[in-house]
């Protein structure tokens, strides 16, 4: 069933285009972009995989802004697990946690709110490729005593994963491994099992 569920990811990965940002090679989907528009099967596919091979014993889902936020929606509508989103903007309120974050083509600061020590955390991404997003904000996630229960990226592309992993002990899991290569992009299976 569920290599069957990722047909429709697999297949849109595959037609996406792919732009240069600098010497970065950066694809654009709909998971990733929102461009072309997202289709309500292919973030259907996307959480009900989720709901099939994760763990969902947790209190909340938390997503980054801002291409985290259709894929934290369809999960929580899947599942009726509340979501937080990691915002761009600061608030600042009451125990709101700064995080720097630098990936391959941008900087900035994001802001954590609405979690509490000792919530236990789904934190679902759209893709992992340098892993600047994902390491700052798992790093502060330990630093406020949070369970991180799952890390999950939709799409693993390069050695984001690795430097995730690496600097934060933190496995994440990725439910397609997409790469460009000789102008191509290359999809494989992910690691959800």
């Amino acid at each position: 069933m569920v290599k069957k569920m990722l047909y429709k990811l697999k297949e849109s990965l595959k037609k996406s285009p792919i732009i240069k940002k600098g010497d970065y090679d950066y694809f654009v989907h709909p998971v990733t972009d929102g461009i072309p528009s997202v289709d309500r099967d292919l973030l259907l596919e996307i959480a009900q995989v989720i709901k099939e091979k994760f763990n969902l014993d947790v209190d909340k889902i938390l997503c980054a802004e801002a291409m985290g936020i259709h894929l934290a929606t369809a999960l929580t509508l899947e599942t009726g697990i509340p979501f937080v989103v990691v915002r761009k903007r600061e608030y600042a309120l009451p125990g709101e946690v700064a995080v720097h974050q630098t990936t391959g083509y941008s900087k900035g600061e994001l802001y954590i709110n609405g979690i509490d020590e000792g919530d236990r955390i789904l934190f679902i991404d759209d893709v992992v490729s340098t892993g600047g997003t994902m390491k700052g904000i798992l790093n502060a996630l330990k630093n406020m005593n949070v369970e991180i229960v799952e890390v999950i990226a939709v799409i693993e592309k390069g050695q984001g994963k690795k430097v995730v992993e690496d600097s934060t002990g933190c496995h994440v899991k990725s439910l397609i491994k997409a790469d460009v290569v000789n102008g191509q992009i290359v999809v494989q299976e992910g690691d959800y099992e």
